[in-house]
């Protein structure tokens, strides 16, 4: 089994009208689909909330339930958002009404939830979310479930009462749980991580991963936040990957970056995924890395999902959006070359908000047996003449999609490195994709 979820029906200045889930029992040849109940006056029933945002999937092994994590926010402009989760005990078939993680009044963003699925774990069974209070400045706070997700525990913060936003946690088969996230530093974004050894009863200060060299796409596209990727193999060690020019003289454009570690304190020197050529002019950002879980070290196997201009140098009106993936069979010490998934997509066709034209915060992508399956949205051209979803009738069709089959990991790539690569380049939501 595995489940996506994401946002759908997208405001202009923020939200959408509810989370829609799709479940697949057969591996990804057929979906069910819905929306969450209980959420949103677009829903059945309805519920208290205006909107929702930021949908993640996470499974509890330990009490067999499926959560979406999701955010709820407060009608007639309010600051207040909630941090929710909706609980599935059928396989993902049906959801639950919202369950709350924090209600404090504040505006918390950017939620993600894991749980610790090792029986040999002494926290089997806990659930982690990790969000941020916007309202006090993006500061770090966690919860935790023991009982899944039916409650959950009073927000902690980081040992360095930190800030940051898009946290993605990770447990280690013994229990560890390691948050890399974006920080930052006066001037720049930061990768950052921190660690909880007790079953999140405390959690560590943040350890700097790297210094992001952040460059915004053009054409107003919004990708304004360098958000990390993280996934994590069989030892327990630990991938992340986000979007970085550092390699790329004159930052006309931006790769994808790795760095990893197996203790979330210790990060290995970052290297450039070599997509395409250093000075290619290709563009890319949002990416959705996943690992193979029974594969680890040197023989690990990755795929990694992307969003890309093949023009950095391009403008609203000549932007071209593709989605693009590649793939590594030993650890990421080498990758296959930018392949192209989707695409291309004129910005026009996204949905317009105050923020930008939207095509998603994330791309999740998780392994199903041997092959990883991404979560992507895709706009098409809307009907009739008008080519600007924001004015035409009917408006927006931009769909959340996957691989039929999905992406095996088999052959050799490129060598990941900080060297020039010298070979030959070959939904309006945020989705989330988790397997069981």
């Amino acid at each position: 089994t595995f489940v996506s979820a994401f946002q759908v029906g997208r405001f202009f200045d923020g939200g959408g009208s509810n989370i829609g889930f799709a479940t697949s029992t057969d591996g990804g040849s057929s979906f069910s689909h819905g929306f969450l109940p209980g959420t949103t006056p677009f829903s059945t029933p309805p519920g208290i909330y205006g909107r929702t945002s930021d949908a993640s999937v996470a499974f509890d092994a330990k009490h067999k339930v499926w959560l979406i994590s999701f955010l709820g926010l407060f009608p007639n402009g309010t600051n207040s958002v909630d941090v929710l989760v909706s609980r599935s005990t059928d396989g993902g078939s049906t959801w639950s009404n919202p369950v709350v993680v924090n209600n404090d009044g504040h505006f918390n963003d950017k939620n993600w939830t894991v749980c610790d699925n090792t029986s040999t774990s002494p926290f089997f069974g806990n659930c982690y979310t990790e969000f941020d209070d916007n309202t006090l400045g993006d500061r770090i706070q966690m919860s935790t479930s023991s009982n899944g997700g039916v409650n959950w525990g009073p927000a902690q913060m980081t040992g360095n009462k930190a800030f940051g936003i898009g946290g993605q946690p990770l447990v280690q088969p013994d229990g560890t749980v390691i948050v890399p996230i974006n920080g930052f530093t006066r001037f720049n974004f930061l990768i950052s991580a921190f660690v909880s050894k007790n079953g999140g009863a405390s959690w560590g200060p943040t350890h700097r991963v790297a210094v992001v060299a952040f460059r915004l796409p053009n054409g107003g596209i919004r990708a304004t936040i360098p958000l990390p990727s993280a996934e994590m193999d069989a030892s327990g060690k630990v991938y992340v990957v986000w979007s970085d020019c550092h390699f790329e003289p004159g930052c006309p454009a931006s790769d994808l970056v790795m760095s990893t570690s197996t203790n979330g304190n210790v990060w290995s020197k970052v290297t450039r995924i070599p997509l395409d050529p250093v000075g290619s002019g290709v563009d890319h950002f949002i990416p959705g890395l996943a690992v193979d879980r029974s594969t680890s070290g040197s023989t690990a196997h990755l795929v990694v999902t992307f969003y890309y201009y093949p023009k950095a140098n391009c403008t609203a009106s000549t932007c071209q959006l593709n989605v693009g993936f590649s793939k590594s069979s030993d650890g990421g010490a080498s990758w296959t070359s930018n392949t192209q998934l989707a695409g291309p997509m004129t910005l026009s066709w996204l949905p317009n908000t105050n923020q930008g034209r939207m095509v998603a915060d994330y791309i999740s992508t998780s392994f199903v047996g041997s092959s990883a399956f991404p979560a992507f949205a895709v706009a098409r051209a809307p009907a009739g003449t008008d080519m600007d979803c924001q004015t035409a009738t009917p408006n927006c069709n931009q769909a959340t999609f996957t691989v039929s089959g999905g992406l095996s990991v088999v052959g050799h790539g490129n060598t990941a490195s900080n060297q020039t690569n010298t070979s030959s380049p070959n939904p309006d939501t945020s989705s989330s994709l988790k397997d069981q």
